[in-house]
C-alpha cells in the first residue's frame, strides 16, 4: 500500500509540508509541479524551490513570492511567512504573529471565506485539488469562528499574505494529488511551547485557532520554544491525514525533507517518508463488552449505529454471565482512526459501563467495488484479491433491489445478470 508518512519533530507549516512532498517527486515531476503552481492563476504568485541546509541535512524550502516580494520573519517563530501574517483569518492568526516588533506598512486590505472561494474556483487545477484547498480553508475558518466567537462569515483574512497561503495549500492539495498515495499517516504533532505575540497581547501556544484545529490529533510539547505548528499546517494534516502514531513497517522508496527558515538546536524540518506497507495485516481495535441487560431490538439498533461509525466488524456472542445470567459478549473492531467515535456509540447505545480494547492484527484481502451497467440498471460488484485468491460478487442491495422490482429470486438475478 503506498503510503506517506510525516515526521512531525518540529511541527507542520503549510511551506514545509510542500516542500517535503515535493521532494519525492522525480525530476520530471517536480519541473511539472513548479509548472502547474506557477500557471495555476494566483494572483502575483511565484513559487520556487531552493536548496536549505539544517543541522547539516540538505532539504527544500519553497520560497512564495507575492508581486516579487518574499514575506520576512521578524520574530520568534520559524515558520517562514506561511501564516503569520498571510491567509489566517484577521485576529489571531493574521499578520500581526509579527507586529511586535515589525511595523507593516501595507495598506491592509481584507479577503472573506466567500472571496477565497472565488479565487479558487477559478484556479487551473482540478476539481479534486480545488476541493481539498477549500476544505483546508474551511478547517482554519470554523477554528477562528470558534476562537473569535464570530460566525463563519464574518471571519475576514488579511490580504497581506493571503496569496502565499492560498499558495502553500495549493502546493500541498496539488503535491498530494500528483503522488497519489493510497494513505497518508504522521506522528504526533509537537507544537511548540511559549507564547505568541498578536495585535490583542500575548497568547499561549500552540495559538487558539491551532488548538482547536488539533482535537482529536495527538499533539504534545516539548522545550522548543515557539509556536512549531501553524493553523495552516495544522488544517492541512487534519484534512489528509488518516491516523497519527509511531511509524509503521514501511519499505522506504523516497525521503523529503521541506525546511523552515530559521534554525534551533534541533532540524527544524518536515520529513516525509513515502513507501509502501506490507497488505499482510493490518491493526485493528477491537472492543468487547458483556451486557445483560439489554432487550434485543436495542443491540440490534446498537450494532447498526456501530457501522455507521466505521465499525469494520460488529457482532455478539451468547454468554453466561455472574448469577448464571445469560448475555451477550458484544465484540466491535474498527480502524484506528475511528476508534473514538466507535467507542463513544458503544456508551451510547447500550448499557454497558465499562469497554474491554485490543490491537489485534488483521490479514484482509484487498478490496475494490466495481459498478456495471445492466439491463436491470447499474450494479455494484465487490471484488476481493489476495494471498494468491481472486473473488468477486454482486452487491446484495442491488440483487435484492431487481429482485423486488421483477418478482424473480435472488438466485434467478445472479443468474440473469451471470449470462
Amino acid at each position: 500500500m503506498k503510503t506517506i508518512y510525516f515526521d512531525l519533530q518540529m511541527g507542520a507549516a503549510g511551506d514545509m509540508l510542500s516542500a517535503a512532498l515535493f521532494e519525492l517527486l522525480n525530476d520530471e515531476q517536480k519541473k511539472e509541479f513548479l509548472h502547474k503552481i506557477n500557471n495555476a492563476g494566483i494572483p502575483g504568485v511565484e513559487v520556487a524551490a531552493e536548496a536549505s541546509v539544517k543541522c547539516g541535512i540538505t532539504g527544500t524550502h519553497f520560497k512564495v513570492t507575492v508581486d516579487g516580494e518574499e514575506e520576512e520573519v521578524h520574530d520568534s517563530h520559524h515558520h517562514e511567512h506561511e501564516h503569520e501574517h498571510s491567509g489566517v483569518p484577521e485576529p489571531v492568526e493574521g499578520h500581526h504573529h509579527h507586529d511586535h516588533d515589525h511595523d507593516h506598512h501595507h495598506e491592509h486590505h481584507h479577503t472573506s471565506l466567500h472571496d477565497i472561494e472565488h479565487l479558487v474556483n477559478d484556479l487551473k487545477l482540478s476539481d479534486a485539488v480545488k476541493k481539498n484547498v477549500l476544505a483546508v480553508y474551511n478547517l482554519i475558518a470554523q477554528a477562528e469562528s470558534h476562537a473569535h466567537g464570530k460566525p463563519v462569515t464574518d471571519i475576514h483574512f488579511h490580504e497581506v499574505g493571503t496569496m502565499d497561503a492560498v499558495a502553500d495549500i495549493t502546493a500541498v492539495c496539488l503535491l498530494i494529488e500528483m503522488l497519489n498515495p493510497e494513505r497518508i499517516i504522521a506522528s504526533p504533532v509537537n507544537v511548540g511551547s511559549g507564547q505568541v505575540h498578536c495585535a490583542h497581547g500575548i497568547l499561549p501556544v500552540p495559538a487558539p485557532a491551532t488548538a482547536f484545529i488539533l482535537q482529536g490529533v495527538p499533539s504534545y510539547s516539548n522545550q522548543i520554544k515557539g509556536e512549531l505548528c501553524t493553523p495552516t499546517g495544522a488544517a492541512l494534516l487534519k484534512h489528509f491525514v488518516k491516523s497519527f502514531g509511531p511509524m509503521p513497517t514501511i519499505t522506504t522508496e523516497q525521503i523529503g525533507y521541506g525546511m523552515g527558515k530559521k534554525d534551533f538546536e534541533a532540524a527544524n524540518c518536515v520529513r516525509a517518508i513515502m513507501g509502501d506497507i506490507s497488505r499482510d495485516y493490518q491493526s485493528v481495535v477491537e472492543f468487547t463488552c458483556n451486557l445483560d441487560d439489554i432487550s434485543a431490538e436495542r443491540i440490534g439498533f446498537a450494532i447498526e449505529q456501530l457501522f455507521q461509525a466505521g465499525a469494520v466488524e460488529a457482532y455478539t456472542i451468547p454468554v453466561t454471565m455472574k448469577k448464571s445470567r445469560p448475555g451477550n459478549l458484544l465484540c466491535v473492531m474498527c480502524l484506528e482512526e475511528n476508534k473514538q467515535k466507535v467507542l463513544e456509540v458503544i456508551f451510547k447505545h447500550t448499557t454497558t459501563l465499562g469497554v474491554r480494547v485490543n490491537i489485534s492484527q488483521r490479514y484482509a484481502l484487498d478490496r475494490t467495488i466495481e459498478t456495471v451497467e445492466t439491463d436491470f440498471g447499474p450494479v455494484r460488484i465487490k471484488k476481493a484479491e489476495g494471498f494468491g485468491v481472486e473473488r468477486q460478487k454482486y452487491e446484495y442491495e442491488d440483487l435484492a433491489r431487481i429482485a423486488r422490482e421483477t418478482g424473480k429470486s435472488i438466485e434467478e438475478v445472479i443468474s440473469l445478470l451471470s449470462k
